[in-house]
């Protein structure tokens, strides 16, 4: 991940004050007080209004200044001594008077918007409060009548750490509550004196709103009758030094669109239609399936689309590439675009930038109906500092460690979350599980790992504190891990993690359980990113062709340990941008060696074990580096464009790749298996060739005329611009005869046309160690694939 700072985002949905003569109050509903005139009952409950006992001055002092534990306690309805005490707090109303069946009883102002008064009353019966305010009278339910919506279960799992659907317990939820619709207000907020609900159904002015206290957990509660779906709010948290702070719920599932930065009251209405998809989603072990993914930034791909345009496009475009998976750069809500999405201050809001939470699982659903798997960037290591999201939240370090310097990530500006605290890992493992049951995600690629695992990551001797053991592992960072990576594998079958890591910690696709050489079990991961041969890679290509004999073994590393960890092999949107140039523009020689290095290289890339990851754009060799402002240069794909036909040529190779790679086990039934791969020739450095075979898990399978099959694979890689002619090469002796299936020099794609029209003969002549061997012609920087003919 390479992640830019996030500037301040201005604050929404607030204005500078509330008008003095508009409720402050929950969004007004009809409500059922008589018209005409007053029954003989409501006139003797009206004269009956007795003088209520003043709150002390602490209790009036705390309440009104937001910072009261227990709001519920003084507001609402309570049973006294021979009648009920009604008291409500209502700034800038003129008066307010309690309304029900045969009562009608106006409450005495006691100062500062608050209105109490004692009726001689039993039972508190079905009441709603008649609010004047001069211009409106609007009729409301009472907030404080209502028990706590949030139950006793819920708090005790969040404390333990192991509420693993949280999303459905804080955060705003629509619900109905002793018979009532309106929407439930919960917040994580130990260290807050007091909290309450503001936005634009109370003019943001949060007075007539405070939340109480649910004890110990730290979470504060509101019910809020009346109040739906598409509200906008925050929560203006008294922090323990008595000043305020308005921040964005952390929990909020739908945010307004940046720059904008309020959060939305949001239920889900989507009916899935990708009951296929899901169904027959864990029948096989992406180890041993075809897996190759498109890397998508959605904002950029066709810019100005939302998701339901892109859900035409997008499905349509990655399917006719060939492409089993996409994967989308982080989705979840970011307030600067220039981050990527890498910044995060929404971890369980999909963007606004393109729609609504429905809008967005509409476009996976299409995707699944296409036949295409959906994977993620997640972004767990770290967060944005902007002072209305996560930071200090409630005035004290929450999310983050509470020592400054452990807490500040030294790369990017941006804070790192307290993995040894109960609830905030509770809120990163449960934020995993929420994307893969809410969004039918099928997989997570976990940004940044190699950050989150050591202590001593990119700071200086003496800028650290070694853990306990005297190491430098984070520990609780992987116990984070292990227990997110368990927790989704146990919950979404068929779900794959994917770790971006670039050390050599031991065991990241590891089982938890397996303990290795290090003392560690494994990290849990299905899929770990392959930097390494990313970088030897790239590193070898970038040479001139008469000095990669030198750097052959950059090439040959990889396999050393290729089968040491289960990888994908990625050419990611980070290889393309900050001066490092789009791929083809990395190679060297003019522009046909450029493409045709490019296509030799993917070649190599498709057949090498790992699963294949490449950005946007790449796939029709696009020059210019990736820029999140304008996405793709489609317009190289514009038939009037000159050379339009260079770029359709690699983009037609893509296609082929993929295809014929899904058409041949060879290539990823023994993706994790050493048994699955053996070189040919893998020091002919001096030629710039790479050959090797690629053994299908269930033996030899002829493919008959060479379209796939369980056979075994040689692919042939010549990184000179020189024709080999009759290259002779060891081969197994139990075929007979190969022929070639796909050739990067095809004038289709953009190539010369050198090729092996007629079937390779295996014969009798001894070579790289093997008894028989054929004799091939090797096209100039290119790369060949045979099968048995």
């Amino acid at each position: 991940m390479t992640a830019r700072p996030s500037p301040a985002a201005p604050q929404s949905g607030e204005p500078a004050a509330a008008p003095p003569s508009r409720p402050t109050a929950p969004v007004p509903t009809p409500g059922p007080p008589p018209t005409g005139a007053r029954t003989a009952a409501e006139s003797a409950a009206g004269r009956g209004v007795r003088r209520a006992a003043p709150l002390s001055d602490e209790d009036r002092g705390r309440l009104l200044a937001g910072a009261h534990h227990d709001p519920h306690a003084l507001l609402g309805a309570h049973p006294l001594p021979g009648g009920l005490l009604f008291r409500a707090l209502r700034p800038g109303a003129r008066s307010v008077t309690v309304v029900a069946p045969g009562l009608r009883a106006t409450l005495r102002a006691e100062g500062d918007g608050l209105f109490a008064g004692v009726l001689p009353l039993r039972e508190i019966p079905d009441y709603r409060l008649l609010v004047d305010y001069g211009e409106t009278t609007p009729t409301v339910r009472d907030p404080y009548r209502f028990l706590p919506a949030l139950g006793e279960l819920d708090l005790h799992l969040f404390a333990e750490g192991r509420h693993e659907q949280l999303w459905q317990a804080l955060g705003a939820r629509v619900m109905t509550h002793q018979g009532v619709a309106g929407t439930r207000f919960t917040v994580w907020a130990p260290n807050a004196r007091g909290v309450q609900v503001v936005g634009n159904f109370n003019y943001w002015d949060g007075t007539g709103t405070p939340m109480r206290s649910l004890g110990s957990s730290g979470v504060w509660e509101l019910f809020l009758p009346d109040l739906g779906e598409g509200e906008l709010y925050k929560f203006e948290i008294t922090r323990p030094d008595g000043s305020k702070t308005v921040r964005a719920d952390p929990m909020a599932r739908r945010t307004e669109c940046p720059p904008a930065t309020a959060s939305v009251v949001h239920a889900s209405h989507y009916q899935w239609r990708d009951a296929v998809w899901m169904g027959r989603r864990g029948a096989r072990p992406v180890h041993t399936a075809p897996f190759s993914v498109y890397e998508v930034h959605l904002p950029s791909w066709r810019p100005g689309l939302t998701y339901r345009q892109l859900a035409v496009q997008l499905p349509a475009y990655v399917k006719d590439l060939g492409f089993t998976h996409v994967e989308f750069m982080p989705v979840a809500e970011h307030p600067f675009g220039g981050s990527w999405g890498y910044q995060v201050t929404g971890f369980y809001a999909p963007t606004a930038r393109m729609g609504t939470p429905d809008d967005f699982k509409f476009l996976i659903d299409a995707l699944h109906r296409a036949g295409i798997g959906v994977l993620m960037d997640w972004v767990p290591a770290h967060f944005p500092r902007d002072d209305w999201a996560l930071a200090e939240f409630d005035g004290r370090p929450l999310y983050e460690p509470g020592d400054p310097a452990r807490a500040a990530h030294p790369d990017w500006g941006t804070l790192e979350f307290d993995y040894g605290r109960t609830e905030v890992r509770n809120f990163l493992v449960a934020n995993a599980v929420y994307w893969c049951e809410e969004f039918h995600i099928d997989g997570l690629r976990v940004d940044a790992v190699a950050s989150m695992l050591y202590l001593d990551y990119s700071r200086e001797d003496g800028g650290w504190t070694p853990n306990v053991h005297g190491g430098r592992e984070n520990l609780d960072a992987v116990a984070f891990l292990q227990e997110m990576n368990a927790t989704v594998y146990r919950r979404c079958p068929g779900v794959v993690t994917i770790a971006e890591e670039s050390t050599a910690w031991d065991g990241v696709t590891r089982a938890t359980h397996h303990v290795g050489p290090g003392g560690f079990g494994g990290l849990g991961f299905g899929l770990k990113w392959n930097m390494g041969w990313m970088h030897d890679s790239l590193g070898y290509v970038e040479k001139e062709p008469v000095h990669r004999k030198y750097h052959h073994g950059e090439m040959t590393f990889s396999m050393i340990y290729a089968y040491s960890e289960n990888y994908v092999l990625p050419i990611s949107h980070d290889e393309v941008v900050h001066g490092k140039r789009a791929l083809v523009s990395k190679m060297p020689g003019d522009w046909w060696q450029q493409r045709a290095n490019h296509r030799a290289y993917l070649g190599f890339m498709w057949a090498h074990p790992g699963k294949q990851l490449l950005f946007m754009g790449q796939e029709f060799a696009q020059g210019a580096e990736w820029a999140e402002s304008h996405g793709p240069d489609w317009w190289l794909l514009d038939p009037s464009y000159e050379a339009e036909a260079d770029h359709r040529g690699v983009r037609d190779l893509v296609r082929e790749l993929n295809r014929r790679y899904a058409a041949t086990p060879a290539l990823w039934e023994r993706d994790t298996d050493p048994a699955g791969f053996s070189w040919i020739d893998g020091d002919a450095g001096e030629d710039n060739v790479f050959s090797f075979l690629r053994h299908a898990a269930s033996g030899h399978r002829p493919g008959g005329s060479g379209t796939g099959g369980g056979g075994p694979l040689i692919s042939i890689t010549n990184f000179s611009p020189v024709v080999r002619h009759d290259y002779r090469l060891g081969v197994p002796g139990d075929v007979p005869v190969w022929r070639e299936v796909l050739n990067t020099d095809d004038p289709r794609f953009g190539g010369s046309g050198v090729a092996n029209p007629d079937p390779l003969k295996t014969e009798p002549v001894p070579w790289n160690g093997r008894r028989t061997s054929i004799a091939a012609v090797l096209p100039p920087l290119a790369t060949i694939w045979l099968l048995p003919a």
